[in-house]
């Protein structure tokens, strides 16, 4: 059983791992890039509120699901600092994040169904590559390699 006032005691770097099973250089790369925030004691060890608890979590979620770090960082940002996120505050961000996913999986879908097209192909660039020069837009952004997403911004002036 938990004490009551352990409930409202600092984790530990090491206490805040073991409990999230998020490695202590995950966690200190986290707060480097201001995924969680810690609080030094007089020895000036980080000390973790509970709360971050729940946004390591987030955070493991948001990673399986493939959200890149600075759009997770963005949502965590949009979140009061002072308490764990609610589900309220999950439902909003799981809303945005799952129109995205539906969309990677839609471009995904694309990939498989075009993806027999090419096998044994090679050429990576003919006008008829249905995956990696679809309509040939790539010849006609102009020499050298370009981006493959037919709605990527090309480098040329």
């Amino acid at each position: 059983m938990i004490e009551p006032d352990a409930l409202h005691k600092e984790l530990t770097v090491g206490q805040l791992s073991a409990r999230s099973g998020v490695a202590v250089t995950a966690l200190h790369f986290y707060e480097s890039k201001g995924l969680i925030k810690s609080n030094r004691n007089a020895g000036n060890q980080r000390r973790y509120p509970r709360s971050v608890l729940r946004r390591v979590s987030l955070i493991k979620v948001a990673q399986r699901l493939g959200i890149p770090l600075a759009e997770i960082g963005q949502a965590l940002a949009s979140l009061p600092a002072d308490r764990a996120p609610s589900a309220a505050d999950w439902q909003r961000l799981s809303e945005q994040w799952s129109r995205e996913l539906d969309e990677r999986i839609r471009q995904l879908s694309l990939l498989r169904e075009r993806l027999n097209q090419c096998i044994g192909c090679g050429c990576l660039s003919m006008e008829g590559c249905p995956l990696r020069n679809q309509g040939d837009v790539l010849g006609e952004a102009g020499p050298g390699a370009r981006l493959l997403a037919p709605d990527a911004p090309t480098d040329t002036p």
